[in-house]
């Protein structure tokens, strides 16, 4: 007889668990929830799905509330399958369960467009990667926005095109709002319940964002096919203040809860290729065909020894206004800024993730470890396989250059071209020294400095490494970013 299926909170999609009659078990493990001070909404959409799946499948779902996922497998009392989970910690659990007895099967993961088994023989013999050679595969490989053996519209990769700062004067882009969910009696219950927990929980409580049923996540992603994505590539990388979501999917929540599959995400927004502009339609799908799949076959490719590496010998401890989300500890309008969206939605967009967050955490030297564990317990669709890539590699280049071919790293220009922050800032971004020094802009100078002898040999870094020995001031630079304490 074919065991019951044991399903975890991010596999929570019926391409997970199927439209027939196998028996389904779901798991709310107190001690999962206590392992780490995750945002109090981030728990609040992982119990809410779990629960609503459970209230979808009606009697073929069983819900098990335990101390921990063993005592939940044994008090079920039967052996059950289960697909591969998403983070090394519960892929030994898995095999330690398996062992045990408590576990029968363990399945391939139908999360993800390419397998485990065919990402390995695509790395195999690799030394370098880079994801627009992965990305391109993708393409081919499940003929997306392809004329027969050619890109539509004759080029890979229109991202030079999704590069504009935001409209001049604008405060909000001008497109349809979002698709949001509305909360029922199930969120009331798990609000209820996780207040009674006294969790250790970061962020604020606030009304759900996200979906968290797979009917809700079909609504959201037409709502943004049809009514966003047509304005989504110009301003992809710009913010502004008083526009969090932009044109963004928003789409990363239901994405990785597995609420949907990365294919039906793609072939919606291939669907509207003939009648938006290419250039929007392209970055959208490079973002889940090529970026989303890329960055989950590396975690599992580079293994458990990733988390350790550290090129740039980063030490400081997160201080505890980063911490705690204090966005008052900062003084600059655009980590401020992005530091009341981690702490009010646990969401900010790409851009605030990268060019603010973390371009700040690598000026300051915060260690690549915590700040990728940080990402994973404070934003609502980070999980353990998401954030090494995107913060160890990408953010940080904590790798030395194993994904990346150079650090994301900027000064304020950067900023006040691409957001409405500057000008309102405090802060002058065009300056490097004194009291209205830009945090940015001095600490560009000053990571530089500091780091050169590191990035001899990245032919990417060669102008600004002599750029920064041709400022006279450079040692009162260094001098007053070592002392800064207000940022």
């Amino acid at each position: 007889m074919t065991s019951p299926l044991w399903i975890f909170g991010d596999q929570l999609g019926p391409h997970f668990h199927g439209g027939g009659e196998r028996e389904i078990v779901l798991i709310e493990s107190e001690s999962a929830l206590r392992r780490r001070p995750h945002h109090r909404q981030k728990l609040h959409l992982l119990l809410s799905g779990i629960r609503h799946l459970a209230e979808e499948l009606g009697e073929r779902a069983t819900v098990v509330r335990a101390p921990t996922y063993r005592a939940a497998l044994a008090e079920f009392g039967r052996p059950v399958a289960v697909h591969e989970p998403g983070s090394h910690a519960a892929e030994d659990l898995v095999r330690e369960l398996e062992r045990d007895g408590l576990v029968s099967e363990i399945l391939p993961t139908p999360g993800f467009a390419l397998s485990r088994n065919d990402f390995a023989e695509w790395a195999k013999g690799r030394e370098k990667f880079l994801m627009e050679d992965f990305y391109r595969d993708q393409r081919r490989r499940f003929d997306v926005l392809m004329d027969a053996d050619e890109p539509l519209g004759g080029r890979w990769n229109y991202d030079a095109d999704n590069r504009e700062p935001p409209p001049k004067g604008a405060t909000r882009l001008k497109l349809d709002e979002p698709w949001w969910p509305t909360e029922d009696h199930i969120d009331d219950k798990v609000r209820a319940d996780l207040d009674a927990m006294d969790l250790d929980t970061v962020g604020r409580d606030g009304p759900r964002l996200f979906p968290v049923t797979a009917n809700e996540a079909t609504s959201a992603l037409e709502h943004f096919v049809r009514h966003r994505l047509g304005a989504f590539g110009p301003h992809e990388d710009a913010i502004l203040t008083e526009d969090w979501a932009m044109a963004h999917s928003l789409l990363s929540v239901p994405l990785n809860l597995g609420l949907l599959h990365p294919l039906d995400v793609v072939r919606a927004a291939e669907r509207r290729a003939g009648d938006l502009p290419l250039a929007g339609v392209e970055g959208f799908i490079r973002q889940v065909l090529g970026w989303r799949e890329y960055v989950w076959h590396l975690y599992w490719h580079f293994g458990r020894e990733y988390m350790r590496n550290n090129a740039f010998r980063a030490r400081v401890p997160l201080p505890d206004w980063w911490l705690n989300l204090d966005a008052g500890g900062a003084r600059a309008a655009c980590l401020r800024t992005a530091l009341e969206g981690v702490r009010d939605r646990g969401w900010v967009h790409h851009i605030q993730r990268l060019m603010v967050l973390g371009n700040h955490a690598l000026q300051r030297g915060y260690h690549p470890r915590e700040l990728s564990e940080w990402f994973t317990t404070s934003f609502v669709d980070g999980f353990p396989w998401v954030m090494p890539v995107n913060v160890v590699g990408m953010s940080q280049h904590a790798d030395g250059g194993l994904m990346a071919t150079k650090p994301y790293l900027s000064g304020g220009a950067y900023l006040n071209r691409m957001s409405d922050h500057c000008s309102g800032c405090w802060y002058d971004p065009k300056k490097r020294l004194g009291e209205r020094a830009c945090p940015f802009t001095g600490g560009y100078w000053s990571w530089l400095w500091h780091n050169a002898d590191a990035l001899k040999g990245n032919h990417r870094m060669a102008r600004a490494i002599s750029g920064m020995k041709r400022l006279g001031d450079i040692d009162a630079v260094v001098e007053q970013e070592l002392s800064r304490e207000q940022f």
